[in-house]
């Protein structure tokens, strides 16, 4: 974003001229935070061109409507997550269940900068799934999917390192870690609190089959 010599009026955010290369990640980036805080339905475009500081016009020259920018969101969120889980879940220098707490530890460090006022976009988009495009249905399965698969081959590793019960079901464990995971993200933001996380990840942990 360009700067300038005069200083901008409080509360007026900066001008990002139409044509700025990076004005359409910059609306990617808004609508990521705004998505994670409200959902889809409740978000309104002139909420997210305010945070930016561009005209309408410059919405629609990046994207032909809402659903469309909110698959472009979906995509970036979704290549966000893949890669903190990747960092955490295929970190060598730790055993295989520490990596799972170690991403844990990190998604709570980073809802607590925020408040607890951001979600998980899936999650969120998840409660209004009946009401979405079919399109965000389908990318909603797929990515927790991929989150699944990503677990799963990390509690095989923690068999073969003889962490877990070699006759473990490593993908049953694996999905119900997602299904409460969505559950806690959703419960701490409710109650403005890490708790619910901590409560999660220490019975899920406490409930692997060694």
């Amino acid at each position: 974003m360009t700067t300038s010599s005069t200083r901008p009026r409080r509360g007026r955010p900066p001008r990002v001229p139409r044509d700025d290369p990076d004005t359409r990640a910059a609306l990617i980036r808004a609508g990521t935070e705004v998505l994670t805080e409200q959902g889809f339905t409740a978000s309104g475009i002139d909420g997210i061109l305010k945070r930016v500081g561009v005209p309408k016009g410059s919405f629609y020259y990046y994207f032909d409507s809402k659903e469309a920018f909110g698959r472009a969101v979906m995509e970036h969120y979704g290549a966000y997550f893949a890669r903190k889980l990747d960092r955490h879940l295929l970190d060598t220098s730790l055993p295989p269940l520490a990596r799972i707490e170690a991403f844990v530890a990190d998604a709570r460090a980073g809802m607590a900068r925020h408040g607890f006022k951001r979600g998980c976009l899936v999650g969120n988009l998840g409660h209004e799934a009946a009401g979405l495009p079919e399109s965000y249905r389908e990318w909603l399965l797929a990515t927790l999917e991929s989150w699944r698969r990503r677990l799963a081959r990390c509690l095989r590793e923690a068999q073969a390192a003889g962490q877990l019960d070699a006759a473990a079901d490593c993908d049953t464990l694996a999905e119900a870690f997602w299904i409460g995971w969505e559950g806690a993200v959703m419960r701490a933001r409710l109650v403005g609190d890490a708790a619910p996380l901590d409560t999660f990840i220490t019975t899920y942990m406490s409930g692997l089959p060694r």
